[in-house]
Protein backbone atom coordinates (compact mmCIF):
# COMPACT_ATOMS: atom_id res chain seq x y z
CA UNK A 1 0.00 0.00 0.00
CA UNK A 2 1.17 3.58 -0.77
CA UNK A 3 -0.51 6.37 1.20
CA UNK A 4 0.73 9.01 -1.26
CA UNK A 5 -1.18 7.36 -4.13
CA UNK A 6 -4.53 6.89 -2.41
CA UNK A 7 -3.65 3.48 -0.95
CA UNK A 8 -2.71 1.92 -4.32
CA UNK A 9 0.50 0.03 -4.87
CA UNK A 10 2.90 0.81 -7.69
CA UNK A 11 1.82 -2.35 -9.56
CA UNK A 12 -1.84 -1.19 -9.43
CA UNK A 13 -0.85 2.21 -10.83
CA UNK A 14 1.15 0.53 -13.59
CA UNK A 15 -1.81 -1.65 -14.57
CA UNK A 16 -4.15 1.38 -14.63
CA UNK A 17 -1.71 3.37 -16.75
CA UNK A 18 -1.29 0.43 -19.15
CA UNK A 19 -5.07 0.04 -19.43
CA UNK A 20 -5.54 3.75 -20.16
CA UNK A 21 -2.84 3.63 -22.81
CA UNK A 22 -4.45 0.55 -24.36
CA UNK A 23 -7.84 2.25 -24.56
CA UNK A 24 -6.31 5.26 -26.29
CA UNK A 25 -4.55 3.03 -28.84
CA UNK A 26 -7.69 0.99 -29.60
CA UNK A 27 -9.87 4.12 -29.95
CA UNK A 28 -7.26 5.76 -32.18
CA UNK A 29 -7.09 2.66 -34.38
CA UNK A 30 -10.88 2.52 -34.59
CA UNK A 31 -11.14 6.22 -35.53
CA UNK A 32 -8.48 5.72 -38.21
CA UNK A 33 -10.37 2.74 -39.69
CA UNK A 34 -13.59 4.79 -39.69
CA UNK A 35 -11.85 7.62 -41.56
CA UNK A 36 -10.51 5.17 -44.16
CA UNK A 37 -13.99 3.74 -44.65
CA UNK A 38 -15.37 7.26 -45.14
CA UNK A 39 -12.74 7.96 -47.84
CA UNK A 40 -13.89 4.88 -49.83
CA UNK A 41 -17.53 5.95 -50.17
CA UNK A 42 -17.12 7.29 -53.70
CA UNK A 43 -19.20 10.22 -54.97
CA UNK A 44 -19.64 11.69 -51.49
CA UNK A 45 -15.88 11.65 -50.86
CA UNK A 46 -15.38 15.42 -50.53
CA UNK A 47 -18.47 15.96 -48.41
CA UNK A 48 -17.55 13.18 -45.98
CA UNK A 49 -14.03 14.56 -45.53
CA UNK A 50 -15.44 17.81 -44.17
CA UNK A 51 -17.98 16.14 -41.89
CA UNK A 52 -16.90 14.77 -38.50
CA UNK A 53 -16.67 11.04 -38.15
CA UNK A 54 -20.07 9.67 -37.13
CA UNK A 55 -20.36 8.21 -33.67
CA UNK A 56 -22.87 5.58 -34.78
CA UNK A 57 -21.46 2.08 -34.49
CA UNK A 58 -23.14 -0.85 -36.17
CA UNK A 59 -23.15 -4.27 -34.57
CA UNK A 60 -20.40 -5.64 -36.80
CA UNK A 61 -18.05 -2.74 -36.01
CA UNK A 62 -18.80 -3.06 -32.32
CA UNK A 63 -17.97 -6.77 -32.44
CA UNK A 64 -14.63 -6.01 -34.11
CA UNK A 65 -13.89 -3.29 -31.53
CA UNK A 66 -14.84 -5.55 -28.66
CA UNK A 67 -12.79 -8.45 -30.05
CA UNK A 68 -9.74 -6.22 -30.53
CA UNK A 69 -10.11 -4.96 -26.97
CA UNK A 70 -10.41 -8.48 -25.56
CA UNK A 71 -7.42 -9.72 -27.58
CA UNK A 72 -5.29 -6.87 -26.30
CA UNK A 73 -6.22 -7.46 -22.68
CA UNK A 74 -5.66 -11.19 -23.05
CA UNK A 75 -2.16 -10.66 -24.45
CA UNK A 76 -1.39 -7.94 -21.91
CA UNK A 77 -2.41 -9.93 -18.84
CA UNK A 78 -0.87 -13.12 -20.20
CA UNK A 79 2.48 -11.34 -20.55
CA UNK A 80 2.02 -9.55 -17.24
CA UNK A 81 1.31 -12.67 -15.19
CA UNK A 82 3.98 -14.62 -17.03
CA UNK A 83 6.59 -11.98 -16.17
CA UNK A 84 5.28 -11.79 -12.60
CA UNK A 85 5.69 -15.56 -12.22
CA UNK A 86 9.21 -15.43 -13.66
CA UNK A 87 10.14 -12.56 -11.32
CA UNK A 88 8.74 -14.45 -8.33
CA UNK A 89 10.75 -17.57 -9.17
CA UNK A 90 13.90 -15.49 -9.72
CA UNK A 91 13.42 -13.68 -6.38
CA UNK A 92 12.94 -16.96 -4.53
CA UNK A 93 16.07 -18.42 -6.09
CA UNK A 94 18.04 -15.28 -5.26
CA UNK A 95 16.73 -15.39 -1.69
CA UNK A 96 17.80 -19.03 -1.29
CA UNK A 97 21.22 -18.26 -2.80
CA UNK A 98 21.72 -15.33 -0.41
CA UNK A 99 20.74 -17.42 2.61
CA UNK A 100 23.14 -20.18 1.60
CA UNK A 101 25.94 -17.66 0.97
CA UNK A 102 25.31 -16.03 4.36
CA UNK A 103 25.37 -19.41 6.12
CA UNK A 104 28.61 -20.32 4.38
CA UNK A 105 30.10 -16.95 5.35
CA UNK A 106 29.16 -17.48 9.01
CA UNK A 107 30.62 -20.96 9.04
CA UNK A 108 33.82 -19.78 7.34
CA UNK A 109 34.16 -16.91 9.80
CA UNK A 110 33.65 -19.30 12.68
CA UNK A 111 36.29 -21.64 11.29
CA UNK A 112 38.80 -18.85 10.73
CA UNK A 113 38.23 -17.37 14.20
CA UNK A 114 38.59 -20.75 15.85
CA UNK A 115 41.84 -21.33 13.99
CA UNK A 116 43.17 -17.91 15.01
CA UNK A 117 42.15 -18.41 18.60
CA UNK A 118 43.93 -21.75 18.76
CA UNK A 119 47.11 -20.29 17.27
CA UNK A 120 47.21 -17.21 19.50
CA UNK A 121 46.36 -19.23 22.56
CA UNK A 122 49.46 -21.39 21.97
CA UNK A 123 51.62 -18.28 21.50
CA UNK A 124 50.51 -16.74 24.76
CA UNK A 125 51.67 -19.63 26.88
CA UNK A 126 55.14 -18.07 27.27
CA UNK A 127 54.06 -14.41 27.59
CA UNK A 128 50.88 -12.55 28.46
CA UNK A 129 50.92 -10.22 25.45
CA UNK A 130 48.26 -12.07 23.42
CA UNK A 131 45.74 -12.64 26.20
CA UNK A 132 43.65 -9.57 25.22
CA UNK A 133 43.87 -10.51 21.55
CA UNK A 134 42.54 -13.98 22.38
CA UNK A 135 39.64 -12.43 24.29
CA UNK A 136 38.71 -10.40 21.21
CA UNK A 137 38.72 -13.55 19.09
CA UNK A 138 36.52 -15.32 21.64
CA UNK A 139 34.09 -12.40 21.50
CA UNK A 140 34.01 -12.57 17.70
CA UNK A 141 33.32 -16.31 17.82
CA UNK A 142 30.49 -15.73 20.32
CA UNK A 143 28.95 -13.14 18.00
CA UNK A 144 29.15 -15.53 15.04
CA UNK A 145 27.58 -18.28 17.12
CA UNK A 146 24.80 -15.91 18.17
CA UNK A 147 24.06 -15.04 14.52
CA UNK A 148 24.03 -18.70 13.62
CA UNK A 149 21.67 -19.54 16.49
CA UNK A 150 19.37 -16.68 15.44
CA UNK A 151 19.21 -17.99 11.88
CA UNK A 152 18.53 -21.56 13.04
CA UNK A 153 15.83 -20.30 15.42
CA UNK A 154 14.23 -18.27 12.60
CA UNK A 155 14.10 -21.28 10.27
CA UNK A 156 12.71 -23.49 13.02
CA UNK A 157 9.97 -20.91 13.72
CA UNK A 158 9.00 -20.71 10.04
CA UNK A 159 8.96 -24.50 9.77
CA UNK A 160 6.72 -24.73 12.86
CA UNK A 161 4.29 -22.18 11.38
CA UNK A 162 4.07 -24.12 8.11
CA UNK A 163 3.49 -27.34 10.04
CA UNK A 164 0.67 -25.71 12.05
CA UNK A 165 -0.95 -24.44 8.85
CA UNK A 166 -0.85 -27.91 7.33
CA UNK A 167 -2.16 -29.42 10.55
CA UNK A 168 -5.17 -27.07 10.47
CA UNK A 169 -5.73 -27.77 6.77
CA UNK A 170 -5.70 -31.57 7.03
CA UNK A 171 -9.03 -31.90 8.94
CA UNK A 172 -10.70 -29.63 6.37
CA UNK A 173 -9.39 -31.72 3.47
CA UNK A 174 -10.34 -34.95 5.21
CA UNK A 175 -13.86 -33.64 5.90
CA UNK A 176 -14.22 -32.51 2.30
CA UNK A 177 -13.10 -35.93 1.05
CA UNK A 178 -15.65 -37.67 3.30
CA UNK A 179 -18.44 -35.38 2.05
CA UNK A 180 -17.51 -36.05 -1.60
CA UNK A 181 -17.46 -39.81 -1.03
CA UNK A 182 -20.88 -39.72 0.66
CA UNK A 183 -22.34 -37.59 -2.14
CA UNK A 184 -20.96 -40.01 -4.73
CA UNK A 185 -22.37 -43.03 -2.92
CA UNK A 186 -25.79 -41.39 -2.67
CA UNK A 187 -26.12 -39.61 -6.02
CA UNK A 188 -23.85 -41.43 -8.50
CA UNK A 189 -26.91 -42.85 -10.29
CA UNK A 190 -27.91 -39.31 -11.30
CA UNK A 191 -24.69 -39.17 -13.34
CA UNK A 192 -24.55 -42.66 -14.83
CA UNK A 193 -28.24 -43.37 -15.56
CA UNK A 194 -28.57 -40.68 -18.31
CA UNK A 195 -25.37 -42.03 -19.89
CA UNK A 196 -26.59 -45.62 -19.81
CA UNK A 197 -29.87 -44.54 -21.43
CA UNK A 198 -27.91 -44.27 -24.70
CA UNK A 199 -25.79 -47.39 -24.19
CA UNK A 200 -26.94 -50.98 -24.69
CA UNK A 201 -28.43 -51.61 -21.20
CA UNK A 202 -27.99 -55.36 -21.23
CA UNK A 203 -24.68 -55.37 -23.15
CA UNK A 204 -26.49 -57.30 -25.88
CA UNK A 205 -25.30 -57.27 -29.51
CA UNK A 206 -27.29 -55.04 -31.91
CA UNK A 207 -30.60 -56.69 -32.62
CA UNK A 208 -31.74 -57.59 -36.14
CA UNK A 209 -35.45 -58.10 -35.42
CA UNK A 210 -36.39 -54.71 -36.90
CA UNK A 211 -36.53 -56.48 -40.27
CA UNK A 212 -39.21 -58.96 -39.13
CA UNK A 213 -42.72 -58.33 -40.39
CA UNK A 214 -44.75 -57.72 -37.19
CA UNK A 215 -47.89 -59.17 -38.82
CA UNK A 216 -46.28 -62.60 -39.12
CA UNK A 217 -46.60 -64.95 -36.18
CA UNK A 218 -43.19 -66.46 -35.50
CA UNK A 219 -42.20 -69.43 -33.41
CA UNK A 220 -39.26 -68.78 -31.09
CA UNK A 221 -37.45 -70.51 -28.24
CA UNK A 222 -39.54 -71.22 -25.14
CA UNK A 223 -37.46 -68.88 -22.95
CA UNK A 224 -39.61 -65.83 -22.02
CA UNK A 225 -37.93 -62.61 -23.18
CA UNK A 226 -38.74 -58.95 -23.70
CA UNK A 227 -37.20 -57.37 -26.83
CA UNK A 228 -37.22 -53.63 -27.64
CA UNK A 229 -35.31 -53.09 -30.91
CA UNK A 230 -35.14 -49.28 -30.62
CA UNK A 231 -33.40 -49.51 -27.23
CA UNK A 232 -31.38 -52.65 -28.07
CA UNK A 233 -33.00 -54.40 -25.10
CA UNK A 234 -33.16 -58.20 -25.05
CA UNK A 235 -33.83 -59.36 -21.49
CA UNK A 236 -35.39 -62.39 -19.72
CA UNK A 237 -38.91 -61.98 -18.27
CA UNK A 238 -40.04 -63.69 -15.05
CA UNK A 239 -43.75 -64.55 -15.42
CA UNK A 240 -46.27 -65.70 -12.81
CA UNK A 241 -44.42 -64.49 -9.69
CA UNK A 242 -45.86 -63.10 -6.47
CA UNK A 243 -45.70 -59.39 -5.62
CA UNK A 244 -43.18 -60.12 -2.87
CA UNK A 245 -40.81 -61.63 -5.45
CA UNK A 246 -40.89 -58.76 -7.96
CA UNK A 247 -37.93 -56.79 -6.55
CA UNK A 248 -35.66 -59.86 -6.40
CA UNK A 249 -36.76 -60.91 -9.91
CA UNK A 250 -35.65 -57.52 -11.28
CA UNK A 251 -32.11 -58.42 -10.22
CA UNK A 252 -32.18 -61.10 -12.92
CA UNK A 253 -34.10 -59.33 -15.70
CA UNK A 254 -37.58 -57.80 -15.74
CA UNK A 255 -40.66 -58.97 -13.83
CA UNK A 256 -44.31 -59.73 -14.57
CA UNK A 257 -46.26 -57.44 -12.20
CA UNK A 258 -49.74 -58.83 -11.47
CA UNK A 259 -52.49 -57.00 -9.60
CA UNK A 260 -56.26 -57.28 -9.63
CA UNK A 261 -57.54 -55.90 -12.94
CA UNK A 262 -54.11 -56.01 -14.61
CA UNK A 263 -52.94 -59.62 -14.54
CA UNK A 264 -52.99 -60.70 -18.19
CA UNK A 265 -50.40 -62.92 -19.84
CA UNK A 266 -49.23 -62.38 -23.47
CA UNK A 267 -52.10 -62.90 -25.91
CA UNK A 268 -54.85 -62.50 -23.28
CA UNK A 269 -57.37 -59.66 -23.29
CA UNK A 270 -56.37 -57.28 -20.53
CA UNK A 271 -53.24 -55.48 -19.45
CA UNK A 272 -49.91 -57.32 -19.27
CA UNK A 273 -47.61 -55.35 -16.91
CA UNK A 274 -43.81 -55.75 -16.99
CA UNK A 275 -41.56 -53.73 -14.69
CA UNK A 276 -37.79 -53.12 -14.60
CA UNK A 277 -35.15 -50.81 -13.13
CA UNK A 278 -34.05 -47.58 -14.82
CA UNK A 279 -31.13 -46.74 -12.50
CA UNK A 280 -28.93 -48.17 -9.77
CA UNK A 281 -25.70 -47.42 -7.99
CA UNK A 282 -22.60 -47.85 -10.12
CA UNK A 283 -21.11 -50.22 -7.53
CA UNK A 284 -24.23 -52.44 -7.51
CA UNK A 285 -23.75 -56.00 -8.79
CA UNK A 286 -27.16 -56.07 -10.52
CA UNK A 287 -26.46 -56.40 -14.29
CA UNK A 288 -30.00 -55.21 -15.13
CA UNK A 289 -30.07 -52.02 -13.02
CA UNK A 290 -30.18 -49.79 -16.15
CA UNK A 291 -32.31 -52.09 -18.35
CA UNK A 292 -35.22 -49.59 -18.67
CA UNK A 293 -33.08 -46.42 -18.53
CA UNK A 294 -33.94 -45.60 -22.16
CA UNK A 295 -37.69 -46.19 -21.87
CA UNK A 296 -38.38 -42.44 -22.17
CA UNK A 297 -37.08 -42.58 -25.76
CA UNK A 298 -39.96 -44.78 -26.93
CA UNK A 299 -42.58 -43.01 -29.05
CA UNK A 300 -45.97 -43.86 -30.49
CA UNK A 301 -45.60 -46.52 -33.19
CA UNK A 302 -42.42 -48.12 -31.81
CA UNK A 303 -42.51 -51.92 -31.63
CA UNK A 304 -42.04 -54.14 -28.59
CA UNK A 305 -41.76 -57.95 -28.69
CA UNK A 306 -42.50 -60.53 -25.99
CA UNK A 307 -41.48 -64.17 -26.43
CA UNK A 308 -43.78 -66.44 -24.44
CA UNK A 309 -44.57 -70.16 -24.76
CA UNK A 310 -42.50 -70.37 -27.98
CA UNK A 311 -44.55 -67.59 -29.63
CA UNK A 312 -43.47 -64.03 -30.39
CA UNK A 313 -46.09 -61.38 -29.54
CA UNK A 314 -45.72 -57.94 -31.14
CA UNK A 315 -46.98 -54.72 -29.54
CA UNK A 316 -47.14 -51.15 -30.88
CA UNK A 317 -46.68 -48.20 -28.46
CA UNK A 318 -49.78 -45.98 -28.21
CA UNK A 319 -49.10 -43.70 -25.22
CA UNK A 320 -46.78 -42.69 -22.38
CA UNK A 321 -47.66 -41.17 -19.02
CA UNK A 322 -46.02 -40.30 -15.70
CA UNK A 323 -47.85 -41.11 -12.46
CA UNK A 324 -47.21 -41.06 -8.72
CA UNK A 325 -45.82 -44.29 -7.25
CA UNK A 326 -49.01 -44.75 -5.25
CA UNK A 327 -51.22 -44.64 -8.36
CA UNK A 328 -51.39 -48.40 -8.80
CA UNK A 329 -54.88 -48.08 -10.31
CA UNK A 330 -53.34 -46.48 -13.44
CA UNK A 331 -52.43 -50.02 -14.56
CA UNK A 332 -56.08 -51.11 -14.69
CA UNK A 333 -57.25 -50.47 -18.28
CA UNK A 334 -60.74 -51.10 -19.66
CA UNK A 335 -59.97 -52.81 -22.98
CA UNK A 336 -61.17 -55.53 -25.33
CA UNK A 337 -57.63 -56.12 -26.67
CA UNK A 338 -54.42 -57.61 -25.32
CA UNK A 339 -52.35 -54.71 -23.95
CA UNK A 340 -48.80 -54.32 -22.61
CA UNK A 341 -47.60 -51.70 -20.11
CA UNK A 342 -43.92 -51.26 -19.21
CA UNK A 343 -43.24 -49.63 -15.83
CA UNK A 344 -40.06 -47.98 -14.53
CA UNK A 345 -38.89 -45.07 -12.35
CA UNK A 346 -38.48 -41.49 -13.57
CA UNK A 347 -36.73 -39.01 -13.67
CA UNK A 348 -33.58 -40.98 -14.37
CA UNK A 349 -31.55 -41.68 -11.25
CA UNK A 350 -34.52 -41.22 -8.89
CA UNK A 351 -37.65 -43.07 -7.76
CA UNK A 352 -39.81 -39.95 -7.53
CA UNK A 353 -42.39 -40.94 -10.22
CA UNK A 354 -43.27 -43.90 -12.45
CA UNK A 355 -43.21 -43.92 -16.24
CA UNK A 356 -45.89 -46.05 -17.92
CA UNK A 357 -45.41 -46.99 -21.61
CA UNK A 358 -48.61 -48.60 -22.93
CA UNK A 359 -48.87 -50.57 -26.18
CA UNK A 360 -51.44 -52.79 -27.89
CA UNK A 361 -50.94 -56.21 -29.46
CA UNK A 362 -50.84 -56.29 -33.27
CA UNK A 363 -49.54 -59.83 -33.74
CA UNK A 364 -50.72 -62.59 -33.58
CA UNK A 365 -54.23 -61.71 -34.65
CA UNK A 366 -56.22 -60.55 -31.61
CA UNK A 367 -59.48 -62.03 -32.89
CA UNK A 368 -60.53 -64.92 -30.72
CA UNK A 369 -58.21 -63.88 -27.86
CA UNK A 370 -59.35 -65.12 -24.46
CA UNK A 371 -60.09 -62.96 -21.45
CA UNK A 372 -57.50 -62.91 -18.70
CA UNK A 373 -58.47 -64.89 -15.62
CA UNK A 374 -59.63 -62.98 -12.58
CA UNK A 375 -56.70 -62.58 -10.20
CA UNK A 376 -56.54 -61.57 -6.58
CA UNK A 377 -53.00 -61.14 -5.16
CA UNK A 378 -52.21 -62.70 -1.81
CA UNK A 379 -50.92 -59.34 -0.55
CA UNK A 380 -52.04 -55.81 -1.32
CA UNK A 381 -49.59 -53.28 -2.72
CA UNK A 382 -49.63 -49.56 -1.99
CA UNK A 383 -46.93 -48.46 -4.44
CA UNK A 384 -45.54 -49.45 -7.81
CA UNK A 385 -42.09 -51.15 -7.87
CA UNK A 386 -39.10 -48.82 -7.51
CA UNK A 387 -35.39 -48.76 -8.29
CA UNK A 388 -32.84 -50.31 -5.96
CA UNK A 389 -32.57 -48.36 -2.68
CA UNK A 390 -29.93 -45.62 -2.61
CA UNK A 391 -27.00 -45.59 -0.17
CA UNK A 392 -28.85 -43.98 2.74
CA UNK A 393 -32.09 -45.82 1.94
CA UNK A 394 -30.17 -49.10 2.16
CA UNK A 395 -28.74 -48.11 5.55
CA UNK A 396 -32.21 -47.12 6.80
CA UNK A 397 -33.77 -50.37 5.54
CA UNK A 398 -31.01 -52.36 7.24
CA UNK A 399 -31.50 -50.53 10.55
CA UNK A 400 -35.28 -50.87 10.46
CA UNK A 401 -35.26 -54.47 9.19
CA UNK A 402 -37.30 -53.68 6.07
Amino acid sequence: MNSENGGQSSSDLQRQAAAALARKKVLAAYAESAKKAAKEVGTDNARMKDEPVTTKINSESWKKYHSAWQDYYQRYYSEYYSKAAQNYVAKERLKDAREKAEEEEILNSLTRSSAKLGKKGSMSLGTGENIDGSAEEVSEIDEIKSRLRHRIRKKATESAKNTRRKRHLMPILAGLAVVLVILFLQYNRLIFAPIMAYVSPGNAPPSQIEAIDPTITQNVSPEPRLIIPKLNVDVPVHFGIQLSEVMSAMNNGVAHYRIAGASAYPGEIGNLVITGHSAGDVYSSNPYKYIFSGLERLEDGDLIYVNYNSTRYTYRVIKKEVVDPSNVAALVIETDKPMLTLVTCTPLGTSRYRLLVTSEQISPNVEGAEEAEQFTPSTETEALPSNEPSFFEGIWNFMTGQ
